[in-house]
């Protein structure tokens, strides 16, 4: 884990349940990341927008953990590594009735031609 301790702060709650940005867009994700230093929720790098990884490049704030319903992994952007941590505020995921992709009411009936379109 390095230095990568110096960069989560467990009693920091989460932002909110979904990404911060595609909800103030009106936006969908595939899967949510959570910021381990300042609690921002942000889409993953499989989503259209990419949030989690804008913020880390505007804030500097390397290390985020999964927010998917059973996951607990740690990443850090900086050295690439997975790694085990402590046990952040809670909620430490988002409900499983918002669906993935989700929110459920926001995504397109073509969602996957649009994330394949994208990956080209």
């Amino acid at each position: 884990m390095s230095d990568a301790a110096t960069f989560i702060h467990p009693e920091v709650p989460p932002s909110g349940t979904g990404c911060v940005e595609c909800e103030e867009q009106g936006s969908w994700w595939l899967h949510l990341r959570r910021c381990a230093d300042c609690g921002h929720i942000g889409c993953c790098d499989d989503s259209l927008n990419k949030h989690a990884t804008a913020h880390w490049k505007a804030t500097g704030h390397r290390v985020i953990q999964s927010f998917e319903p059973g996951e607990d992994w740690f990443w850090d952007f900086a050295t690439e590594e997975m790694f085990d941590g402590p046990e952040l505020a809670p909620p430490t995921e988002h409900r499983a009735s918002q669906g993935v992709p989700g929110p459920r009411d926001r995504v397109p009936g073509d969602w996957q031609r649009q994330l394949a379109a994208q990956a080209r």
